[in-house]
């Protein structure tokens, strides 16, 4: 499934979601909402984000997979842009250590149980940039510690 989608009128979907196979992480925002893209004129673009806003239609996330798995709006170290904060599989997921303890405690809280969560002393705290991985292997920043 491929779904076109926007966050806050930013294309950079990557920056603002962190995807598995097993949970979506998605990022806090002032409407906390991921829009459809429409390729309809300006005017009905405003008309469906104002609903959207709303709340009337669920976000592109909540709607597409929130009966598969589940979708947890949060922040990491104080920023939303949680894509590149993090990284993750279906197995575990890694978070800067910066991360506060209220935001670890929400995450852990809200993945499920077989997700293990662990923060990481890296000076390259942007773990999504500098890190790329799947369920087998992972491609890492020659600069990183280990």
């Amino acid at each position: 499934m491929a779904v076109r989608a926007s966050f806050e009128k930013n294309n950079e979907i990557g920056c603002f979601a962190k995807l598995t196979n097993t949970y979506c992480l998605v990022a806090i925002g002032g409407s906390e909402n991921f829009y459809r893209w429409v390729p309809t004129c300006r005017a009905r673009a405003s008309v469906l984000t104002n609903i959207w806003a709303k709340r009337l239609i669920p976000d592109v996330f909540e709607g597409e997979l929130s009966e598969t798995i589940p979708v947890v709006h949060a922040s990491i170290a104080g920023c939303r842009i949680i894509g590149r904060m993090c990284v993750g599989n279906r197995h575990g997921l890694l978070v800067p250590n910066n991360t506060t303890d209220q935001e670890l405690q929400h995450i852990r809280n809200s993945l499920p149980d077989a997700v293990r969560i662990q923060r990481v002393e890296e000076r390259l705290s942007a773990l999504g940039n500098v890190v790329a991985c799947n369920d087998y292997v992972a491609l890492v920043h020659p600069d990183l510690d280990r």
